[in-house]
């Protein structure tokens, strides 16, 4: 038989276009445009492939680098001036962006997102008669800011600069995104002698959505003080919600917006969750859209359903979707001690409420208790322990586990499959696991397995027992192919490793670039080096 060999260029236009709907737009261009083939130049100009550019990828460590410099060069030099016209939304790294961005204009260009942003790029670009002080500021409706993640550039000032010069700058601003998984990259709203903040500064009357880091809940009754008038939707992450900050704020109701998001991985007091919080809602009287994500200390109960209905959704007539996670911890009294699972779940049967699950984990004297919504659509959850409900937590990629009772091998398979795509776990358990007698292990194949952790990158081992040390990083219990940041005692580190010359435990360490030993000396052995060879 015959076999007919059918070349890219064979197909038709049709079949050819699905195929190059799966390739990145980017590498469309590269390939395709200005390459001596009048087809494949003009499908290359599609609007599909020009209205959206990203000159970013992601690494495994979820580093973000931008294309190499020859595609840039080629880009710059042959392909934008051919397409600029048309192209609506950019996505740049910050080491490129001033080669792409004034390379050629950009008459139609809307959207914009700067990746690696940094203090002094900010005061560098955001400021008068910048290099964005033109009229391509003026077009961007749409603008993210994507801080790196570092520890050397932390200024609240500059922050409450950048926030400032961009209002100013970007007159018909309509979207605004700044984002930084560093913890302290945040604005602060609140009070501050040098730094007052002036809604006559800091405000537009053009901003319908914004998402946003703050220092404190003070911060963010800032935001809605009247400044952004036009606001829909406000996105907004809490450093730390109880921060007591004083701060006289405008409190009139907020009619406009529609879409509220408040998260934070900070504790809040009971009478914050019962008093401050409820009165916040109050003002958004057309709220159709609440997410919440809360964790509740020193109380005397269990937050539930009805306590959410009573404080929250009373008030919200209006509301149509609600997301939330919501942890409760306290001290064990008579009354909490008997409450269970169920006793919690059928306290969601107002109609308001969705698909809802939680848990419940008792220790010697505290209780802790998650109530949330179905699917959980968080990327963080903190105090799970030994019972957790087997449903898989696709979006959480921060994790952070304890418990009076020994975590054994069959909790870190469940971990495993119920988080698949875990970046950063935590851990704290001092009791050591049990001892599995060897006719178990071998008669158990699952107790046997190796559990594999494919996205984990950063990995928090202080305040463990020992064995749960020897759990992660023996290769033939764990595999952890992405780990780059390990956080360890240096003398458990030693023992486990044995003086890092023990070969089943090398294997989990050797991409490690960022170890952090809490304060121990490193002896940079030999050996050492060849363990951690990134450092």
């Amino acid at each position: 038989m015959n076999q007919s060999k059918v070349g890219l260029l064979d197909l038709p236009d049709e079949i050819l276009l699905m195929i190059l709907k799966k390739l990145d737009n980017i590498d469309v261009l590269y390939s395709f445009l200005d390459v001596d083939n009048q087809r494949l130049d003009i499908i290359a100009q599609g609007n599909i492939f020009i209205n959206t550019l990203n000159f970013v990828f992601t690494t495994f460590t979820n580093d973000i680098s931008s294309i190499n410099d020859t595609m840039v060069d080629r880009f710059c030099r042959n392909i934008l001036p051919r397409i600029h016209y048309n192209i609506k939304s950019l996505t740049v790294d910050s080491l490129s962006m001033e080669r792409i961005l004034f390379c050629v204009d950009y008459p139609n260009l809307t959207e914009l997102k700067l990746f690696n942003f940094n203090g002094k790029i900010a005061s560098h670009y955001f400021r008068d008669k910048g290099p964005f002080d033109g009229h391509l500021v003026r077009q961007i409706t749409d603008l993210a800011l994507v801080f790196q993640n570092t520890i050397y550039d932390t200024s609240t000032h500059y922050s409450l600069d950048t926030y400032r010069f961009i209002m100013q700058i970007f007159g018909n601003l309509k979207h605004l995104s700044i984002i930084g998984s560093y913890r302290w990259m945040f604005l602060d709203l609140s009070y501050h002698k040098s730094l007052p903040p002036s809604p006559v500064t800091f405000s537009s009357s053009t901003l319908t959505k914004l998402r946003i880091r703050v220092i404190s809940y003070a911060a963010c009754l800032a935001v809605l003080d009247g400044r952004f008038k036009q606001l829909r939707t406000l996105i907004v992450d809490i450093i730390d919600i109880d921060l007591h900050q004083s701060y006289v704020c405008n409190m009139d109701d907020l009619p406009n917006l529609k879409c509220f998001s408040l998260t934070t991985t900070s504790t809040c007091f009971m009478d914050m969750f019962i008093e401050s919080i409820p009165f916040l809602f109050r003002r958004m009287i057309n709220l159709e859209e609440l997410t919440l994500q809360l964790s509740v200390i020193m109380g005397t109960v269990f937050i539930d359903g009805t306590h959410i209905y009573n404080n929250i959704l009373i008030h919200l007539q209006q509301l149509r979707i609600f997301n939330f996670c919501i942890c409760t911890d306290l001290r064990i009294d008579h009354l909490v001690h008997h409450l269970s699972k169920y006793d919690i779940q059928r306290t969601f049967s107002n109609a308001i409420y969705q698909d809802v699950d939680c848990t419940v984990q008792y220790g010697c004297n505290r209780a802790t208790c998650h109530v949330f919504s179905l699917p959980f659509i968080f990327d963080y959850i903190g105090y799970i322990g030994n019972t957790f409900p087997s449903i898989t937590f696709i979006h959480v990629r921060r994790l952070f586990v304890c418990d009076l009772v020994p975590f054994e091998h069959e909790f870190f398979i469940r971990i495993a499959s119920c988080f698949p795509l875990l970046e950063h776990l935590s851990m704290h358990n001092i009791e050591p696991q049990l001892k599995v007698s060897t006719k178990l292990k071998s008669d158990n194949s699952r107790m046997n397995s190796i559990v594999k952790y494919s996205h984990l990158i950063w990995l928090e081992l202080e305040c463990v027992h020992i064995d749960y040390v020897e759990q992660f990083l023996n290769e033939t219990k764990t595999n952890l192919p992405s780990l780059t940041r390990l956080t360890i005692y240096y003398s458990v580190l030693c023992n486990v490793t044995e003086d890092f010359t023990r070969y089943i435990t090398r294997r989990n360490c050797i991409k490690v670039n960022q170890l952090n030993l809490g304060g121990g000396i490193i002896e940079r052995s030999k050996d050492f080096n060849v363990y951690f060879p990134l450092l």
